[in-house]
């Protein structure tokens, strides 16, 4: 081992000055035969192998030689022919000899390119994100694949042509010299030649090499991404295919040029390496000569000389062809090594523990935090910039603390950009806290092991990712040892086992790149299903449902239900319906928890969450016509005398713009001449009666709501419910976001409830008053209306008064066949509840 190299780095100084701009050094020599060490046996075979091959080849010219001499000698036609057979032999031998290192060779550089491979696989698997984040990922494949391949092939060749080349000239140049020292010193006078063209071409092929191989990486870069379905579908989308082919052919052409400069140098440095050896052999056969002719020099030996200036000269060039080569080729190495020389930033330590067993409790602790620099975590080269930033970035998390015991649901609300992907990122330790600490059963992440954390933790994102494979390997991902059987058991659970069922391939059908072939629920939902199959004791949702419409959303709600059963729990959601019945729900504004609490303990305070919530489900403030009421009003008895244009805001103790199920009322009871009131609780089943006594709002805590009076309907909010009320000459139309549609009848009392998914129908009559508002079961009751012999009641913001129903101008989005103020009754049939496209519908 020594030997070569000790042979390579003096051929190396000797044509080659210390240059900073050199592709590799020394110690760049030393890793690459410490990535061959496992392959050692083979390559002192081969150095042996090749010792044996050069004295073979010096042997035939020495033997031709004697040939010659034998025959201007006179010698017996015996003699002759027994030095034929013996160069003959020596010429099988040596093919022998170099078959087998070839193989050698072979073996050696495969092996190499095997383990580089991997190292650098492993290696890149242990970058945190932000690595991921940075890269251009074809950048990042051509390292793994071109790369190393180049790489591959310096090895071999530096096996090949280097350590053969030198025992060889070092053989032929001590027989040479023992010959005629005078020929010898005069063909090695053009040395000098070999070396001028070694030196001046090698660093330009270098950076030829390096040039070419960074446009390759864009061009890989660039098909990666547009090769894909959704950069496909985009480019199309966008009328850009010209486009983007002129692109990739500005750089196509650029690797062509460079092609095209790198073959004509190395011609011309091949062509002046044969010049010079042809030159060489020019004067040994004239030196030779003039000395043979004056009798001081054997005509064999002459013979033997020109011979022997082959095996000199050949060596040398292809040393120096070789140098040549290699030196582009060790550009791989480099580059190869620039990835490897990447430090991971998550250290597992030695004395590292599992995870205690049992249910988990999570515990964030002042936990501070800020995202690496580029230059920690990446490569100028791989993200296409000239210099990586060297800043650390700014603080994202500042003394983030909370606690989600075992088994419970802790939700992470706030505005896009306020940190809380970022603390889901650090639960499974995709990076480490700047300072604080992250607690699993009481136990710092960063004293855990890192496989064991990321067992007990299971994530599922808002773009859950599938690898273009079969729905069985994405499943099994999760846990290779599953059965077929576990596999269908989660596909049930997750909502997917008639889907995949239904499919020709069944679990083996390809989901395409990304999941591409399935829908938004259906990936979404192959997630859960992978979720549940590795059956983590901690789950975190990142934006689960964020991308799907109401459909998918209620399939991948019902599946999170079991995902979520039993386990701790950690959800980021933008729709506050989604996280309501969360142990504890945390706001979180620039990387500050600003709130925290339950759902109504939140909403009581009237601070940002409450904000939030009225954003999402309340109607602007221009769609009501009085000023803001306190939150908690409570509707008194009403009765015809009570009637007017303005009622009284209907809330629950305390709250804003909450629901009735969120304030305790389950049940009341309205009478007077009309009435009309809506409950919600989603499992009641409301029920309408008709008589003249009068009664007042009942108390919470009942189960149902009852209204009396000439005739009443009332609406409620089980979605699947279908609600009729009796029939009478009044009629009251309902409209509104989140109201799927309404009709209600009765001498005087109309009354709906806001489940998007409800129909409602009610009797015929003539149009009296109608209903506005966004729905009830999401915004709350807040403001009663009357007017004239009937009422409708909506749900509005609680604080806020509003004028008569005829008064109100009609909602934007009323519903076809709702009764509008002073209008005619709706159209017969009338009554399947309809939802508006586009309508954001949020999940129970």
């Amino acid at each position: 081992m020594s030997m070569e190299v000790t042979a390579w780095n003096a051929l190396y100084n000797a044509m080659h000055a210390q240059q900073d701009t050199r592709p590799f050094s020394r110690a760049t020599l030393r890793r690459i035969f410490a990535f061959a060490q496992p392959h050692r046996r083979y390559l002192v075979a081969f150095t042996a192998l090749s010792i044996v091959t050069a004295v073979l080849a010096v042997a035939t010219p020495v033997l031709a030689g004697r040939v010659v001499d034998a025959i201007m000698e006179g010698s017996s036609q015996g003699y002759v022919i027994g030095l034929a057979v013996v160069i003959a032999v020596i010429a099988v031998a040596e093919a022998g000899v170099g078959l087998v290192q070839r193989w050698l060779s072979a073996s050696i550089g495969e092996g190499l390119i095997l383990d580089l491979r991997q190292a650098v696989f492993d290696h890149v698997q242990k970058m945190p994100v932000a690595f991921f984040t940075r890269t251009r990922t074809g950048a990042l494949v051509s390292r793994l694949n071109n790369d190393v391949i180049g790489a591959q092939r310096a090895f071999s060749d530096l096996l090949s042509g280097v350590v053969s080349n030198v025992v060889m000239l070092v053989l032929a140049l001590v027989v040479m010299l023992g010959i005629s020292w005078q020929i010898t010193l005069l063909a090695l006078a053009l040395l000098p030649v070999f070396v001028l063209p070694a030196r001046r071409m090698g660093g330009k092929l270098a950076r030829l090499e390096r040039e070419a191989a960074n446009h390759n990486a864009v061009m890989g870069t660039q098909m990666t991404e547009r090769f894909s379905a959704p950069g496909a579908t985009l480019v199309k989308l966008f009328s850009r295919p010209e486009r983007e082919s002129a692109e990739f052919s500005v750089r196509a052409r650029r690797v062509r040029d460079i092609g095209l400069r790198t073959a004509m140098v190395q011609w011309i440095f091949v062509t002046a390496l044969t010049l010079v050896g042809a030159l060489a052999l020019a004067l040994v056969y004239g030196l030779g000569g003039f000395y043979a002719l004056r009798d001081q020099l054997d005509a064999g030996a002459v013979v033997s000389m020109a011979l022997l200036l082959t095996r000199l000269y050949a060596p040398l060039t292809a040393l120096a062809s070789a140098r040549v080569e290699v030196m582009s080729a060790l550009v791989s190495f480099a580059r190869v090594f620039e990835v490897l020389d990447l430090k991971p930033l998550i250290v597992e330590k030695p004395d590292a523990r599992s995870v205690p067993a049992g249910p988990v409790a999570v515990e964030f602790d002042d936990v501070h935090f800020s995202y690496p620099a580029a230059s920690d975590v990446s490569l100028a080269s791989l993200e296409e910039v000239a210099m990586l930033d060297t800043r650390g970035g700014d603080e994202v998390l500042h003394g983030v603390s909370f606690t989600a015991a075992p088994g419970e649901m802790v939700a992470l609300v706030g505005s896009s950009g306020a940190g809380k992907s970022t603390i889901a990122q650090l639960l499974p330790r995709l990076y480490d806290v700047d300072s604080g600490a992250i607690r699993l059963n009481g136990v710092d992440v960063r004293d855990l092991t890192t496989a064991s954390v990321r067992e007990t933790l299971g994530m599922v994102t808002q773009d859950g990712h599938l690898f273009h494979e079969s729905i069985r390997e994405n499943l099994l991902i999760a846990r290779p040892s599953a059965s077929d059987d576990e596999l269908w058991d989660v596909l049930r659970r997750s909502r997917l086992e008639a889907l995949v069922a239904s499919l020709p391939d069944g679990l083996d059908t390809v989901v395409g790149e990304r999941g591409y072939r399935l829908s938004g629920g259906e990936r979404q939902r192959l997630t859960i299903a992978r979720l549940l199959l590795a059956r983590p004791r901690v789950v975190i949702l990142d934006e689960a449902t964020a991308h799907l419409d109401s459909t998918s959303e209620a399939a991948v709600q019902e599946a999170l239900g079991e995902a979520l059963e039993g386990r701790t729990a950690v959800v980021i959601a933008h729709r506050l319906s989604t996280v309501r019945s969360a142990d504890q729900i945390l706001v979180i504004e620039a990387g500050r928890v600003v709130e925290r609490g339950t759902h109504p303990e939140l909403l009581s305070a009237s601070g940002r969450y409450a904000q939030l919530y009225r954003t999402q489900f309340d109607q602007p403030a221009a769609d009501h016509a009085a000023a803001d009421a306190t939150a908690d009003n409570v509707l008194a008895g009403a009765g015809p005398a009570d009637a007017g244009p303005a009622g009284a805001g209907l809330a629950g103790a305390g709250l804003a713009g909450a629901e009735l199920a969120d304030a305790g009322l389950a049940e009341a009871e309205l009478a007077g001449d009309g009435a009309g009131l809506a409950e919600a609780e989603p499992t009641d089943a409301v029920r309408a009666g008709a008589g003249p006594a009068d009664a007042g709002l009942a108390g919470p805590g009942l189960a149902e709501a009852e209204l009396a009076g000439d005739g009443a309907g009332l609406a409620e909010a089980e979605p699947t419910d279908a609600v009729r009320a009796g029939a009478g000459p009044a009629d009251a139309g309902l409209a509104g976001p989140g109201l799927a549609e309404a009709e209600l009848a009765g001498d005087g009392a109309g009354l709906a409830e806001a489940e998007p998914t409800d129909a409602v129908r009610a009797g015929a009559g003539p149009a009296h008053a109608g209903l506005a508002g966004p729905g009830l079961a999401e915004a709350g009751l807040a403001e009663a209306e009357r007017a004239g012999a009937g009422a409708g009641l909506a749900g509005a913001e609680p604080a806020r008064d509003s004028g008569s129903s005829a008064d109100r101008p009609v909602a934007d989005d009323r519903r076809a066949g709702a009764a509008q103020p002073g209008g005619g009754a709706p159209p017969a049939g009338t009554g399947e509840a309809q939802t508006d496209a586009g309508e954001e519908v949020a999940p129970r």
